[in-house]
């Protein structure tokens, strides 16, 4: 029998020299393993999923209400979107993606002419204009709006936070445009564009003010000519917001929102989640410093100067700069009023929204789902891949899917019958309680509530005609759709006195009139009160018919008895 012998040293020692066996080369090799799987992983490559795929690209998701024409005569003409989105292999991050746009970019040169619009309150604003004559032929000379025998319709871009006319992704879409035949505007924010600030107010991601005068203004200059929009990232949530807030009083025809933040308190908690976010949040409240240092002299009398030199977050800069100045208690509450997630249900212009899953600055966590999906008004159109506003395509990586998405977009848009119907009547009301989708409720002194909506409903306008002559018969006057709370208190109390007949009509007046503004706008309505009616009378009747008919057999056995 072989005997074994066991050596006396530790066998730690024993593992100790056998380490010293192995070559520096393959400890060199295992660390630079590691480190690879650590960046793979820390920077979200997805290199190896894609060559799985065989680089096809993964399918773009539509979200969309399953009766929404938009989608039925516009998105469902729209290959890209209904095809596959592959990123440049080399830029397979989406930190990568958006270092690179930011950094390198590979922006076209635009040329673009500008023309200064002073706001009512005294503010400048930059807007750059880009056509397809100065794709073609570069001008230089200062112009007030686009050529006058140019017929191509306007598209307005909302940039991103501290983003104006000269970011990189704005001159791919600008020119990518311009190029096809449209008009591009860039709507600087104050301050931005190189262009001073004249007033005592800034920009934030909830001011709709600017875009709001800025449409107004080109629609007065070219009532004739389709507007569209386009907004991206913080822009995005400001075109949401005004779409919501105006509703169908908008001269917007179509409109694009590009890597919206949704909900601003989401993607505050987001951005501070994880190591790779916090240099995000680091990156834009620099650029937010640098912002505030241009004009530090309005800055410094409106809010905590010492406060925004120190700021090392976005939510450091909102607290001492942007709260203060907006007049609001916390930074969560300019969060929760700035976001535009509330407003989605509002929209009622034909609105593409584009997200991407992988977005390291907005997180998918934030995307309102459900709230597109009710909206019949609204296409979402989310990817794996794409960062945030990158969404780099080819090997040479020269230009942006979204870009040729919007740009495809907005072509089978023009070219639609939506933007052809009168009075924005092309979009349907996401809401079908005439009720609910009113914007203003009026209380009537015979406790009747009346619900005044924005847009007519989808009855016959015969119909409506009859309805509405019939109120005029009964003492009603035509309430606007743009009057006051209290301008619609003051008709109603006007409209209640009695006309001069039998009292039955006259107590039947309040009635039609309520019956009548509720059936116009939603049978649902008209059943919904009927049955509120039944349920209410019940009691009463109840307690009422033993005593009537009772009444009624004592006149009967009264008037038999003397016969007997």
């Amino acid at each position: 029998m072989d005997c074994i012998e066991f050596s006396s040293e530790s066998p730690y020692e024993l593992l100790l020299k056998a380490a010293f066996l192995i070559p520096t080369s393959h400890y060199f090799l295992g660390v630079l393993f590691l480190l690879c799987v650590f960046l793979y992983h820390f920077v979200e490559i997805h290199f190896f999923q894609d060559l799985f795929t065989a680089f096809r690209g993964q399918p773009v998701s539509l979200t969309f209400n399953h009766s929404s024409e938009l989608y039925q005569e516009v998105v469902s003409k729209c290959k890209i979107l209904h095809g596959r989105y592959l990123s440049t292999p080399w830029l397979c991050s989406p930190h990568i993606q958006t270092a690179f746009l930011q950094f390198f970019g590979r922006a076209p040169v635009c040329n673009y002419r500008r023309q200064i619009f002073r706001t009512s309150d005294g503010g400048t604003i930059a807007l750059d204009w880009l056509s397809n004559a100065d794709v073609k032929k570069p001008a230089v000379e200062r112009f007030d709006g686009f050529h006058s025998d140019d017929k191509g319709p306007i598209m307005v871009v909302i940039p991103g936070l501290t983003s104006d006319s000269d970011s990189a992704y704005i001159k791919h879409l600008a020119f990518k445009m311009a190029k096809s035949g449209w008009n591009v505007v860039v709507s600087n924010h104050r301050g931005l564009g190189g262009v001073s600030i004249t007033s005592d107010c800034f920009y934030n991601a909830g001011w709709t003010e600017d875009a709001r005068k800025v449409i107004d203004h080109l629609h007065t200059q070219y009532p004739q000519t389709p507007l569209f929009v386009v907004g991206t990232s913080i822009g995005a949530n400001v075109l949401v917001k005004y779409l919501g807030e105006e509703g169908v009083n908008t001269a917007i025809v179509g409109a694009a929102a590009i890597c919206s933040p949704w909900d601003l308190l989401i993607g505050d908690r987001f951005i501070k989640r994880r190591l790779v976010q916090r240099f995000y949040d680091r990156a834009l409240s620099i650029g937010l410093k640098d912002y505030a240092k241009l004009h530090q002299t309005t800055w410094s009398r409106l809010a905590d100067w010492e406060g925004i030199a120190k700021s090392r977050s976005i939510r450091d800069f909102d607290h001492h700069a942007t709260r203060i100045l907006a007049n609001l208690e916390t930074v969560d509450t300019y969060y929760r009023k700035a976001s535009c997630t509330s407003y989605i249900g509002n929209v009622m212009v034909p609105l593409l929204c584009i997200s991407s899953l992988d977005d390291p600055v907005c997180t998918r966590e934030a995307i309102p789902w459900d709230e597109c999906r009710a909206n019949k008004n609204i296409v979402l159109a989310t990817t794996h891949h794409g960062g945030h506003l990158a969404y780099f395509e080819g090997i040479t990586a020269k230009s942006l899917w979204w870009v040729r998405a919007v740009e495809e977009y907005f072509r089978a848009l023009k070219s639609s019958s939506l933007i052809h119907r009168e009075n924005n009547t092309t979009v349907d009301s996401p809401l079908e309680s005439s009720i609910d989708q009113a914007p203003y409720v009026n209380v009537r002194e015979d406790g009747m509530i009346t619900a005044f909506s924005n847009e007519p409903s989808g009855d016959a306008g015969s119909q409506q005609n009859e309805q509405l002559a019939e109120d005029d018969n009964a003492g009603d006057s035509v309430r606007g759709v743009n009057a006051t709370v209290q301008q619609e208190e003051t008709n109603a109390t006007t409209q209640l006195d009695p006309a001069p007949k039998a009292d039955f009509d006259a107590m039947m007046v309040p009635v039609k009139r309520c019956l009548n503004q509720l059936s116009r706008r939603s049978k649902i309505s008209m059943w919904v009160l009927a049955y509120a009616a039944i349920i209410t009378t019940l009691p009463i009747l109840g307690s009422a018919l033993p005593l009537f008919f009772k009444k009624k057999l004592r006149n009967i056995f009264s008037l038999s008895s003397p016969k007997r």
